[in-house]
């Protein structure tokens, strides 16, 4: 009698396991359909429009007007605003902005799906480098405003951005290539994210001061352990807190009457650097599993679609 095989798992057009180091090597020979995708998802974005780029800058100076304004109402001014809200909303802006792109990056491109073999990886790091592109020019904007500003910000804590940028990477393209997998089965993960993500900023220190955060959650414990060293389980806590301490720099800077204000947590360079250390660990681990999600079902994304 033959076989049975009910039990078979028949794959479409991927191999039955993953390989991390053979499936990198795969991506990369695909590396010019990667590029080529970023580069229509940017030309998309901004056709027709006649600032074009410049639209990325806006974002972040929508945030710091809308938000001065609400530090101005409420009677709380943190020194150099500007520096400080910039510094970490542009970091944020990439994370969601990636997540949002990454998404719908299978369902967008279903032609290209059904007819084409190619490391299906490369939708989900197409949205993360469109996003990219916006980072770097954002953060380039920031710096030159604090060059002709007169901001001091370069010292030890600027090798900061270097941990805290490779952080924000691993955790984004991770998590990226989870909801992208399974938005293709559950389309509510759209829908789901946004409230997610809209959460997530909240319980990040962006808009207010992380020092402040310091102060409520070191005075409660939780498992013998103080509240605030738990709350670097928030990954983006960490990350955020690094672009801060990198250009921001000055963790209590002195107001117009040289009183000092307690903006920055205060934790040294060294304990920073683990944190952000064991962040990307976190997100190596957190690769690992997201990626062998969205490859155990990337097989099947042509069949779903």
């Amino acid at each position: 009698m033959p076989a049975s095989v009910d039990n078979a798992t028949v794959r479409t057009s991927e191999s039955p396991r993953l390989r991390p180091l053979a499936r990198i090597r795969d991506i990369w020979s695909f590396r010019e359909i990667l590029v080529n995708l970023i580069r229509k998802e940017l030309k998309v974005k901004y056709t027709k429009s006649v600032l074009g780029a410049a639209w990325s800058m806006l974002n972040p100076l929508f945030y710091l007007a809308v938000f001065s304004f609400v530090m101005k109402v409420l009677g709380r001014g943190i020194p150099d605003f500007p520096v400080y809200l910039l510094s970490g909303v542009i970091a944020w802006n990439f994370f969601s902005g990636s997540l949002t792109l990454a998404t719908r990056s299978i369902i967008d491109n279903t032609s290209l799906v059904k007819k084409v073999y190619f490391p299906k990886e490369i939708l989900p790091l197409a949205a993360v480098g469109t996003s990219l592109v916006d980072f770097l020019l954002q953060y380039g904007v920031l710096v030159l405003y604090m060059i002709v500003t007169g901001y001091h910000f370069l010292g030890w804590n600027t090798l900061l951005f270097v941990p805290a940028t490779v952080a924000l990477m691993v955790v984004t393209v991770a998590i990226s290539l989870w909801v992208a997998a399974v938005n293709v089965t559950y389309r509510d993960v759209q829908h789901l994210l946004n409230l997610l993500l809209l959460a997530w900023f909240w319980l990040t220190p962006i808009v207010y001061p992380g020092a402040m955060l310091q102060t409520y959650l070191s005075a409660h414990e939780g498992m013998g352990i103080k509240l605030f060293y738990l709350y670097f389980l928030n990954p983006m806590g960490g990350i955020v807190i690094g672009f801060q301490r990198a250009l921001y720099a000055v963790v209590a800077p002195l107001d117009a009457t040289g009183t000092p204000v307690p903006v920055l947590p205060d934790l040294s360079l060294s304990t920073l650097w683990m944190i952000l250390g064991l962040v990307v660990l976190f997100g190596l681990v957190l690769l690992f599993f997201c990626w062998r999600v969205f490859f155990n079902r990337s097989g099947d994304f042509a069949e779903e679609l």
